[in-house]
């Protein structure tokens, strides 16, 4: 080829020493080269906004920029940090053979911070962060920014436990430090490691020109690790990891991983494929994590920071948050906390002709005290599906139940054999079933069976709907919480104790958690 290639460069180390390695691959294969130091984007001159060209990479736009202008062939970047989506024009023109993959951890002192509970990790890469926390949850995370000069020295300036660093971008300029711990467990991000050459589409030559460097393996495994990432409609603000690799029996393998950001959440996904029938693995491996709790996972983390619009005042489960609606916005604690009490073995060792019990708590804190063995209860009812479902896997039978206290204290003053009724119960019951059974000359034992703390907190004042389970529930959110909003409860006991302070109160039709959030479903919906 007779013209020369422009090839822009920013002026990092880093940038310089991956131009200047194209540049001498280029100029293997007879090509001529010139580096162009590019300019930042706001010193160039625009006809169009960056959003009109689609140019969204942080680190790659200047570049980009000056390609669509003119000013440059090609332009040399870390694939990792190249978006999925290329700007309108900008094609892959070859990717290099793949550097070391591995994100190494740089210490300061010693390796003891590892085995300790107490340890300050830097890094600015969510990925990273997220996995270091799966793996070490007490573990502190500050956040490390600048090039990789500019990081390592600020590892040996600050108090620091270690520092987490891409392999190949400390190998590349010589800076690897003595002290470092290869992170075999971490998936790296997406293409980390390999080096990516972009020209205009329209330029047929340079392409040609460029494509001589293209190592085919690199590209396979990049590819299918970008189309993971581009499936999950993840960038910079979500923690993903990818790596793909061939075998020596022409077998492909991606791994992927999604997780949030403080690392108590992770999906991941393992698939193989014989070579040639490897292009749909990066689309099969994200839709698996999809599937599997991924999409409400990726809905949270791109909530993240936004108004929540409900709030339930008990932990929901994984389960239970994939079931809420994908456009809502949720959080979630507990707002009571549960202590056993300890009963007297002499007080449940008697022979005891009808027991109630209204919620699970009763049971287990029954348990606690006692083997099921050993009780000698006649007759059970209770309140609740979960509770009898309990009652039924470490009691035994129920005699009946229903789905409220007030109706299991009818049907008790209707059908029950004899006039005496032992009554598990907590410190804040506020149920009317003791009232209806003594009103109709039935005698209530009360057991006190376990006790009730109210530990709510404060919820940010533009929260909608409060998702609530109990009296205790109600009581606990108002210590700290107005009452100005919609109370989706989980029963009419619930719901009673919510009418006295809200004006507008939901009722599930049936008493779970499920229900509740099927509730708050059916009005974001309409």
């Amino acid at each position: 080829m007779s013209k020369i290639i422009r090839l822009g460069t920013r002026d990092s180390e880093l940038a310089l020493w991956q131009a200047n390695t194209v540049k001498k691959q280029l100029e293997t294969f007879g090509h001529r080269v010139q580096l162009v130091p590019v300019k930042s984007t706001g010193d160039l001159v625009l006809d169009k906004p960056l959003y009109e060209l689609g140019i969204t990479g942080i680190f790659t736009k200047t570049l980009d920029v000056a390609m669509l202008n003119g000013t440059i062939d090609i332009a040399v970047h870390s694939m990792k940090d190249v978006p999925t989506a290329l700007p309108k024009g900008i094609v892959k023109a070859a990717v290099l053979k793949r550097g070391n993959y591995m994100d190494i951890m740089a210490y300061n002192d010693n390796e003891e911070f590892l085995g300790s509970r107490d340890a300050v990790i830097a890094t600015g890469s969510l990925r990273r962060q997220a996995q270091w926390l799966n793996r070490y949850p007490t573990h502190t995370i500050v956040d490390l920014r600048g090039n990789v000069n500019s990081r390592l020295e600020k590892l040996y300036t600050n108090e620091w436990n270690g520092a987490i660093f891409a392999a190949a971008g400390l190998e590349r300029i010589g800076l690897e430090p003595e002290n470092t711990i290869g992170l075999t467990w971490m998936l790296p991000a997406p293409a980390q490691g390999a080096i990516m050459v972009v020209a205009l589409e329209e330029d047929e030559e340079i392409r040609a020109a460029c494509a001589q460097l293209n190592h085919e393996e690199t590209d396979i495994c990049v590819t299918l690790e970008r189309e993971f990432l581009r499936e999950l409609e993840g960038g910079c603000s979500a923690p993903i990891g990818a790596l793909s690799y061939i075998d020596k029996e022409n077998i492909v393998t991606l791994k992927g991983v999604l997780l949030n950001v403080d690392g108590t959440k992770k999906l991941e996904a393992n698939l193989t494929a014989p070579l040639g029938k490897h292009k749909n693995l990066g689309i099969d491996c994200a839709k698996s994590i999809l599937a599997r709790g991924g999409k409400r996972l990726m809905t949270e983390l791109a909530n993240a920071g936004k108004t929540i619009d409900v709030f339930s005042t008990k932990k929901l489960t994984p389960e239970q948050q994939q079931r809420l609606h994908i456009s809502i916005t949720s959080d979630s604690d507990d707002f009571i906390k549960i202590s056993p009490n300890r009963i007297s073995p002499i007080i449940l060792k008697k022979e005891i002709k009808n027991v109630v019990f209204t919620s699970k708590n009763a049971i287990e804190a029954v348990l606690t005290s006692i083997d099921a063995a050993e009780l000698k209860f006649e007759n059970i009812y209770c309140v609740g599906r979960k509770t009898r479902r309990l009652i039924r896997k470490k009691l035994g039978q129920v005699a009946h139940f229903e789905n409220n206290a007030t109706d299991l204290a009818n049907y008790l003053v209707e059908f029950m054999e004899g006039t005496e009724v032992t009554y598990f119960h907590g410190n804040l019951s506020l149920e009317d079933l003791p009232t209806i059974l003594e009103d109709n000359n039935i005698t209530v034992n009360g057991i006190e069976a376990y006790r009730t703390k109210l530990s709510g907190k404060a919820i940010p004042d533009e929260v909608k709907g409060i998702l609530f389970y109990s009296p205790s529930n109600v009581e606990s959110y108002l210590k700290e919480n107005s009452a100005d909003k919609i109370a989706y409860c989980i029963g009419e006991t619930t719901a009673k104790a919510a009418r006295a302070y809200f004006k507008e109160v939901k009722v599930a039709k049936i008493p779970t958690v499920e229900s509740v959030i099927d509730l708050v479903n059916e009005d974001y919906n309409k």
